[in-house]
Protein backbone atom coordinates (compact mmCIF):
# COMPACT_ATOMS: atom_id res chain seq x y z
CA UNK A 1 0.00 0.00 0.00
CA UNK A 2 0.97 3.82 -0.53
CA UNK A 3 0.51 6.53 1.44
CA UNK A 4 2.41 9.31 -0.06
CA UNK A 5 1.63 13.37 -0.65
CA UNK A 6 3.22 16.05 -2.07
CA UNK A 7 1.89 19.22 -1.97
CA UNK A 8 3.09 22.94 -3.15
CA UNK A 9 1.46 25.76 -1.93
CA UNK A 10 1.96 29.00 0.35
CA UNK A 11 1.74 29.36 4.63
CA UNK A 12 -1.56 30.84 5.77
CA UNK A 13 0.38 31.57 8.84
CA UNK A 14 3.78 32.21 10.73
CA UNK A 15 4.77 28.31 12.09
CA UNK A 16 5.56 28.47 15.83
CA UNK A 17 7.90 25.55 17.14
CA UNK A 18 6.09 23.70 20.13
CA UNK A 19 8.22 20.97 22.36
CA UNK A 20 6.38 18.20 23.69
CA UNK A 21 6.90 16.88 26.95
CA UNK A 22 9.00 14.04 25.73
CA UNK A 23 11.41 16.76 24.50
CA UNK A 24 10.39 16.62 20.97
CA UNK A 25 10.13 19.71 18.49
CA UNK A 26 6.97 20.02 16.49
CA UNK A 27 5.09 22.43 14.56
CA UNK A 28 1.79 22.70 12.95
CA UNK A 29 0.49 24.92 9.45
CA UNK A 30 -1.89 25.05 7.31
CA UNK A 31 -0.97 24.95 3.57
CA UNK A 32 -3.41 27.13 0.46
CA UNK A 33 -3.37 24.74 -2.21
CA UNK A 34 -4.68 25.99 -5.50
CA UNK A 35 -7.08 24.12 -7.98
CA UNK A 36 -7.24 24.81 -10.90
CA UNK A 37 -9.84 27.49 -11.49
CA UNK A 38 -13.17 26.21 -12.22
CA UNK A 39 -15.99 26.62 -15.25
CA UNK A 40 -16.54 30.29 -14.23
CA UNK A 41 -12.83 30.81 -13.98
CA UNK A 42 -12.89 31.63 -10.33
CA UNK A 43 -9.36 30.29 -8.61
CA UNK A 44 -10.23 28.25 -5.44
CA UNK A 45 -7.88 26.90 -3.29
CA UNK A 46 -7.50 24.00 -0.39
CA UNK A 47 -6.57 24.67 2.96
CA UNK A 48 -4.57 21.64 4.13
CA UNK A 49 -3.13 21.40 7.49
CA UNK A 50 0.20 20.07 7.76
CA UNK A 51 2.30 18.90 11.07
CA UNK A 52 6.30 18.22 11.54
CA UNK A 53 8.70 16.92 13.66
CA UNK A 54 12.35 17.25 14.99
CA UNK A 55 14.93 19.12 13.25
CA UNK A 56 12.12 19.46 10.38
CA UNK A 57 9.98 21.74 12.17
CA UNK A 58 12.48 23.65 14.05
CA UNK A 59 14.72 24.49 10.38
CA UNK A 60 10.68 25.37 9.16
CA UNK A 61 10.13 27.89 12.13
CA UNK A 62 13.83 29.77 11.48
CA UNK A 63 13.58 29.85 7.76
CA UNK A 64 9.29 30.01 6.87
CA UNK A 65 7.32 32.98 7.13
CA UNK A 66 3.50 33.65 6.30
CA UNK A 67 3.15 33.36 2.18
CA UNK A 68 6.44 31.59 1.07
CA UNK A 69 5.58 29.39 -1.53
CA UNK A 70 7.35 25.35 -0.36
CA UNK A 71 7.10 22.01 -1.54
CA UNK A 72 6.15 19.17 1.22
CA UNK A 73 6.27 15.86 1.04
CA UNK A 74 4.67 13.35 3.77
CA UNK A 75 1.80 10.71 4.57
CA UNK A 76 -1.86 11.50 5.24
CA UNK A 77 -2.70 10.96 8.63
CA UNK A 78 -6.34 10.89 10.04
CA UNK A 79 -6.69 11.41 13.87
CA UNK A 80 -9.46 11.38 16.04
CA UNK A 81 -10.41 13.32 19.35
CA UNK A 82 -12.77 14.31 21.71
CA UNK A 83 -13.91 17.78 22.35
CA UNK A 84 -14.37 19.38 25.49
CA UNK A 85 -18.42 19.08 25.43
CA UNK A 86 -17.96 15.50 24.48
CA UNK A 87 -18.03 15.38 20.92
CA UNK A 88 -16.24 12.77 18.53
CA UNK A 89 -14.02 14.88 15.83
CA UNK A 90 -11.55 13.31 12.92
CA UNK A 91 -8.99 15.28 11.33
CA UNK A 92 -7.05 14.48 8.45
CA UNK A 93 -3.48 15.98 8.44
CA UNK A 94 0.17 15.66 6.29
CA UNK A 95 2.74 14.49 8.64
CA UNK A 96 5.50 16.10 6.65
CA UNK A 97 9.36 14.20 6.24
CA UNK A 98 10.59 17.03 3.72
CA UNK A 99 9.96 20.33 2.80
CA UNK A 100 11.59 22.51 -0.05
CA UNK A 101 11.79 26.32 0.64
CA UNK A 102 10.51 27.17 -3.11
CA UNK A 103 10.84 31.21 -2.76
CA UNK A 104 13.99 32.79 -1.48
CA UNK A 105 14.01 34.30 2.22
CA UNK A 106 14.11 38.05 2.02
CA UNK A 107 17.92 39.53 2.70
CA UNK A 108 17.63 41.45 6.12
CA UNK A 109 19.62 44.87 6.05
CA UNK A 110 22.66 43.50 6.99
CA UNK A 111 26.62 44.67 6.05
CA UNK A 112 28.04 43.51 3.13
CA UNK A 113 30.73 40.94 3.51
CA UNK A 114 33.18 40.91 0.98
CA UNK A 115 34.68 37.84 -0.61
CA UNK A 116 38.27 38.57 0.79
CA UNK A 117 36.57 38.76 4.28
CA UNK A 118 34.29 35.86 3.62
CA UNK A 119 36.02 32.33 5.32
CA UNK A 120 37.01 29.93 2.49
CA UNK A 121 34.61 27.26 3.91
CA UNK A 122 31.90 29.41 3.17
CA UNK A 123 32.75 30.31 -0.07
CA UNK A 124 30.42 28.28 -2.58
CA UNK A 125 32.74 26.15 -4.81
CA UNK A 126 31.64 25.31 -8.67
CA UNK A 127 30.47 21.30 -9.22
CA UNK A 128 32.83 19.36 -10.73
CA UNK A 129 32.05 17.37 -13.76
CA UNK A 130 32.27 13.70 -13.73
CA UNK A 131 32.79 11.67 -16.39
CA UNK A 132 29.83 9.21 -16.63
Amino acid sequence: MLNRVVLIGRLTRQPELRITPSSVSVTTFTLAVDRRPNQAGQKEADFIDVVMFGKLAEITCKYMDKGRLVAVEGRLQARSFETKDGQKRKVFEVVADNIQFLTPRPKKEEPQQSLEETPEDEIPKEPQNEPL
